[in-house]
């Protein structure tokens, strides 16, 4: 079966952490409003969002097209994907403790966003620029500290160093705290300077994840949409204090 994937063509966003769970499976998937031509684009994704006769339409990209499932939110996606290409425990109880840790992901990635969206996400970051120092000065010191060290801690439970977030196996979680200290490094270069020698197992599980063939294939292709000032993670410098 080929995934249809659906999210914006010219920003990584919340689409990509389904991509690297898609590239890490070698899974067969169409980044849809990335091509072009009759039923691609992101006039088709817009269609299923119109799409008043569907009975669960998704709220907003990314969401996949699975055979006749139509799945929306990233970690209801990724909780989808995981079983079914290896990236989530057999368990009942490993499985909801990766859809947790994602789920966390999920409020972390909201916290980055709203550093240089603090009051709207339909104004421009120039029509918010003290809300977002200020913002952002509190989540340099506070917020980035305590999730980073949340998942560190994750990491080092009881006492023992894990290889992964779940244990000694990969996750769909682990692929996205890659993306996490990827994008957290464009954003933040001197923030992350300071504070990564505080969280060296997610600085090494960052590298494990980048050095896997599949997603090191990935990170060398053309798929991989760089960072940018449209996404999540955006660089201004006076943000990064």
């Amino acid at each position: 079966m080929q995934y249809k994937l659906y999210y914006w063509p010219s920003i990584q966003g919340r689409g990509e952490f389904v991509r690297l769970a898609l590239e890490e499976a070698r899974a067969d998937y169409l980044d849809v409003a990335r091509r072009s031509g009759s039923g691609k684009g992101v006039p088709a994704m817009e269609k299923f969002l119109d799409d008043e006769k569907l009975a669960a339409a998704p709220y907003a990209p990314p969401f996949l097209k699975a055979g006749k499932l139509i799945i929306g939110q990233t970690a209801n996606i990724l909780l989808y994907l995981g079983p079914r290409h290896g990236l989530t425990p057999r368990s009942e109880v490993g499985r909801i403790w990766v859809n947790q840790l994602q789920l966390t992901i999920a409020d972390f990635v909201t916290e980055i966003h709203n550093t240089h969206h603090p009051i709207a996400g339909a104004l421009y970051y120039r029509q918010q620029k003290p809300e977002a120092r200020r913002r952002t000065k509190n989540f340099r010191a506070e917020r980035m500290p305590k999730f980073l060290g949340y998942f560190e801690q994750v990491l080092s439970g009881a006492g023992k160093r894990k290889r992964y977030m779940a244990g000694d196996t990969l996750s769909y979680a682990d692929l996205s705290v890659f993306q996490l200290i990827a994008g957290l490094r464009y954003a933040f270069p001197n923030a992350m300077t300071r504070l990564e020698p505080d969280y060296p197992g997610l600085v090494g599980l960052h590298d494990r994840v980048a050095a896997r063939p599949n997603i090191a294939a990935y990170l060398a292709s053309k798929r991989r949409i760089p960072f940018n000032q449209d996404g999540i993670f955006r660089c201004y410098p006076e943000l990064d204090g």
